[in-house]
């Protein structure tokens, strides 16, 4: 019957991985690299070891051999066994496919994946494939512990040397195999002490000892482990003795004193236990420590992503603020639209009647406008292509700067790299959609302006004035009377911005009255703005999109810390298992 370890903690180490599934660490960040290593090695030993270990605190053990290439695992483990379970070689790597072997009654436990459960298994006679598990029934292993021929730690073959690494993470118990002549190498110290630092139930095996210098590599292995933070590892060491010709096993003799401690751990529930709660409550332990840096690493990618949306509000808030600008120097007024206004309203009499007897020029205009046919629709069509041109020039120069500041970033070179090339180069511009979305609120505006007209000379005085020229006629003079200013504009333009500014203005006081003049024209600006705003905003979001696919959750560091003082709240219920 499953035995887990506690509810509580179990629960907490179920919160903290779903906590994982989330893309933490999507942009090259600080060291991104140690970052994702932490995050992968975070998850795998969750799902390789402590979860199904405190589902089922009875199961069998799990001891992986593991070690550099040609220290002799492959061999070690056959010899344990008393069964050729896997093939010992010459070639490098030798251990291509990780085997598990396990007693009778416990091959259920590891073949239906409660243990590393990422890894595909093969049964029976299979040879399987990279990336997957081999399981075998030996008959001659004690129940209770499994035995597991892990890959090269030190293989030329990266994906090994992870799954490897992989493997150990998910161990009880590492039955570290080194050899007398390599025993001093780096390699097999770096693991070493990974294992100190989480507490992991260790074994470490010195194969090929010469008879000669037996007890002298014995004791220098002995002084680099207490060296290393791991005095007092249970050692062993198995003479060098030539292997026969087939079965590639050892002597029982040469391998008996481990064979026996191995068994005597299977068999002695108080033997298995304590591992169990040695490793285990070192993994726990060293949850104290990873999660918050991960927590850490979490926060640096909501930073990064941060200052890739600020640099696109940045851009297109000044991309916003260039607009209004274009708004208020009479730009607008510039070219066509001009030489349209002119055909509309006329200058010549007028302009001069306006600059010598102002007070005179409501009668005026209305005295001039009066029957002339007005070239409305020439004006409209001009005033409606300097906005659209506007929008345009205004989109495209902030999404030339967002690029810009996202390649200064290396958080945004990183992202625009995994977008590519062509993508990048259609984001330098604004979209293809926008002069059509643009045509479509400018045409809008101007209905709306239109509106503002007919609502406003619903009076049955302001009614009369305006029948003599028109609902549309004064709606495009109110347009003008929007744009009209003489900033930005030299020479001959100045006056003729003035004069078309004055010129507005006074017929539509002529027909409304100052204070409505100035609450129509204030509504006509704050509608294009917004029109205006709605058109850069989606500019910003083909941006902001990319974003809202990549990062953590906003609240992901904060709930890792907490999974983490969960986890600690819960460790006594450590104490309980046995």
């Amino acid at each position: 019957m499953e035995r887990t370890a506690g509810n509580g903690l179990l629960a907490a180490l179920e919160s903290l991985r779903r906590r994982l599934d989330h893309d933490l660490l999507p942009l090259a960040i600080g060291d991104i690299d140690h970052d994702r290593r932490l995050l992968a090695e975070l998850t795998g030993q969750l799902d390789d070891y402590l979860l199904p270990r405190l589902r089922d605190i009875d199961a069998p053990l799990l001891a992986v051999v593991g070690g550099s290439t040609g220290a002799g695992k492959s061999t070690l483990v056959n010899s344990l066994v008393d069964a050729d379970v896997t093939e010992p070689g010459v070639l490098r790597p030798t251990t291509l496919v990780p085997t598990l072997v396990a007693a009778p009654a416990d091959a259920p436990w590891f073949t239906e994946q409660h243990v590393l459960p990422g890894l595909p298994r093969v049964t029976g006679d299979g040879a399987g494939e990279p990336g997957t598990l081999r399981v075998l029934v030996a008959p001659a292993l004690t129940g209770g512990l499994a035995l597991l021929d892990a890959p090269d730690i030190d293989s030329v073959v990266t994906a090994n040397r992870e799954l490897a690494a992989q493997l150990l993470a998910a161990a009880d118990l590492w039955v570290f195999v080194t050899t007398a002549a390599r025993y001093a190498d780096e390699v097999p110290w770096s693991f070493l002490r990974a294992a100190r630092e989480r507490s992991t139930a260790l074994a470490v095996v010195l194969d090929r000892v010469p008879p000669e210098g037996a007890g002298v590599v014995e004791d220098d292995l002995a002084r680099l482990l207490a060296a290393n933070g791991l005095p007092g590892t249970r050692l062993f060491a198995v003479p060098e003795v030539p292997l026969p010709a087939e079965g590639g096993r050892l002597p029982a003799e040469a391998v008996r004193p481990i064979a026996e401690w191995l068994t005597g751990i299977a068999v002695d529930a108080r033997a298995r236990a304590s591992i169990i709660r040695q490793t285990l409550s070192g993994a726990l332990t060293s949850l104290g420590d990873r999660v918050p840096a991960l927590a850490d690493a979490a926060e640096r990618q909501l930073a990064g992503e941060q200052r890739l949306r600020e640099a696109v509000e940045t851009a297109y808030r000044e991309g916003m603020a260039r607009f209004d600008d274009g708004l208020r120097d009479g730009s607008l007024l510039r070219g066509e639209v001009l030489a349209r206004w002119q055909d509309f309203i006329g200058t010549g009499d007028l302009m001069r009647s306006l600059e010598s007897r102002v007070g005179r020029a409501r009668d005026r205009v209305v005295a001039f406008l009066t029957g002339r046919p007005m070239p409305e629709r020439r004006l409209r069509a001009a005033l409606e292509t300097g906005v659209e041109a506007l929008i345009a020039g205004v989109a495209d120069d902030a999404a030339e700067r967002t690029l810009e500041a996202w390649a200064a970033d290396p958080a945004g070179r990183d992202l625009l790299d995994r977008i590519g090339a062509v993508t990048t180069g259609r984001l330098a511009r604004a979209s293809a959609d926008l002069p059509r979305a643009a045509e479509s609120a400018v045409r809008a505006w101007q209905e709306y302006v239109v509106d503002l007209v007919r609502q406003e000379g619903q009076d049955r005085r302001t009614t009369a004035r305006l029948a003599s020229f028109g609902v549309n006629g004064a709606g495009l003079v109110l347009m003008i009377a929007a744009f009209a200013s003489t900033g930005g504009l030299t020479g001959v333009e100045v006056g003729i911005a003035g004069g078309t500014s004055l010129l507005s203005q006074k017929l539509l006081e002529a027909i409304f009255g100052d204070q409505a003049v100035r609450t129509l024209t204030a509504k006509a600006r704050v509608d294009l703005r917004l029109r205006a705003r709605e058109l850069l905003s989606a500019e910003a979001a083909r941006f902001t999109a990319y974003l809202d696919e990549l990062g953590p959750p906003s609240d992901a560091p904060g709930a890792l810390r907490a999974a983490a003082d969960a986890v600690r709240a819960h460790r006594s219920e450590m104490e309980r298992l046995g």
